[in-house]
């Protein structure tokens, strides 16, 4: 007969370890592998969904692009007005940090269904946020289940988080530090119990989700070949992830100057991300390519010759449509989108600049702007390094840090900022 008594027990001696064990390997690493396996499958069918629903979507055209995505907002809006607010990533970062790692899984169908229409839609934000908050979630609900405390809790729903990140970026180490470093730039080390617990489970999920997408080895985006052509390639890397740093600056404080816009109007939700979709879909009717988190736009312009004139407008539009889709409440995540952003300033930097091999540019802004803005300057390395096939770390470590030293002192995520400062 079945006591839940003596099932507790039982999960309990997870974290013991057998005397007659002769590895570190112990029965923890199942648990850790069973929250990767959930949050595989949990990413690989919200990939699956996003998918058709996007191509669903993509069948707007032209002007029929604008109420598209008014209407995606509103109805977005209207979810999160009856379900419940899902909240956001500083809320993530926040639960972790100061809140024992908890997470609430009642707002997960809020955000899986708010989500999916925001990204299939077209809005410029990608599915790394909401993935990280329902599998970092699930992870903290199997905890609870298992009445886990301390540590062993919080380290349950960083793992989460982490195999929900590493399915869809493809990058177990990038995707567990990731997990750490986001939650503060200078504490790493606080949360270093759980980077175990994350690589495990990262790794278990990576396999499922390539099983259920039909996932592929090698890079996501294809950027011509770099090979070193000097030895001082990295002082190039700073020069371009400057430039890079300017224009993260510049997109914090616009997304803090919309903020305050978007509260002076006081409107509702569900008006606000209606209000935030008509002016999407009007950027997205003159520039197609802004429309939409970058995942396959990365490619475009890298296979499509541009003007000069194109790029710089592409550039200024995503930037300002990244800012609209964060503060006018629409859902999901900034790291792809940035990328996208840093990959079209190395672009237009490179045409200034011909004699500098132009992956090197690219991949150096898209370091630096993304380091700049989420203050994870380690696993932007290790994410780009597998997204890109840019294997020579030197100069997108220059850029990547360089981005780091130079971000504002008042965090884009408020929430990583200690209360010591």
């Amino acid at each position: 007969m079945f006591s839940k008594k003596k099932f507790l027990k039982r999960l309990h001696s997870l974290k013991t370890h057998s005397l007659v064990n002769p590895f570190v390997f112990n029965r923890s690493v199942f648990l850790w592998i069973f929250v990767g396996l959930v949050g595989g499958t949990i990413a690989g069918g919200y990939w699956i969904i996003l998918e058709h629903l996007t191509h669903l979507m993509s069948y707007a055209k032209g002007w029929q692009v604008i109420p598209l995505m008014a209407l995606s907002g509103l109805l977005a809006g209207l979810i999160i007005h009856f379900i419940g607010d899902p909240g956001e990533i500083k809320l993530i970062v926040n639960n972790i940090r100061f809140k024992k790692g908890k997470l609430e899984p009642k707002n997960n169908p809020s955000m899986f269904l708010s989500s999916l229409l925001c990204i299939a839609s077209g809005g410029s934000l990608g599915p790394e946020a909401p993935l990280v908050q329902i599998t970092g979630s699930t992870g903290s609900w199997i905890g609870k289940m298992l009445r886990l405390k301390g540590e062993d809790f919080r380290s349950l729903t960083i793992a989460g988080m982490a195999s929900g990140f590493t399915a869809l970026f493809g990058a177990p180490v990038g995707g567990s530090l990731f997990s750490l470093e986001i939650l503060h730039h200078k504490y790493v080390v606080e949360y270093y119990q759980a980077i175990i617990p994350a690589l495990v489970a990262s790794c278990a999920s990576y396999v499922v989700f390539a099983l259920i997408v039909h996932l592929g080895f090698g890079p996501t985006w294809h950027f011509p070949s770099y090979h070193v052509e000097s030895m001082f390639d990295f002082i190039f890397a700073v020069l371009f992830a400057l430039v890079a740093v300017c224009f993260g600056w510049v997109f914090i404080y616009l997304t803090k100057v919309l903020n305050f816009t978007w509260k002076k109007t006081k409107l509702p939700i569900y008006a606000k991300m209606f209000s935030g979709g008509l002016i999407l879909g009007t950027i997205a009717y003159y520039i197609p390519l802004t429309r939409y988190f970058g995942h396959e736009e990365i490619n475009t312009i890298l296979t499509n010759e541009s003007t000069i004139q194109f790029l710089i407008g592409l550039f200024v539009f995503k930037i300002l449509a990244i800012a609209i889709t964060v503060t006018s409440g629409w859902r999901g995540g900034f790291i792809i989108p940035l990328f996208f952003t840093g990959a079209v300033l190395g672009l237009i930097l490179h045409h200034f600049f011909p004699a500098v091999n132009v992956t090197l540019a690219t991949v150096s802004c898209m370091a630096a702007i993304n380091a700049c803005v989420t203050r994870t300057p380690m696993s932007t390395i290790l994410l780009l390094s597998s997204l890109t096939g840019f294997t020579y770390f030197v100069p997108i470590t220059f850029a990547s840090l360089t981005g780091y030293f130079l971000s504002p002192n008042n965090p884009f995520i408020s929430t990583q900022k200690h209360k010591d400062e």
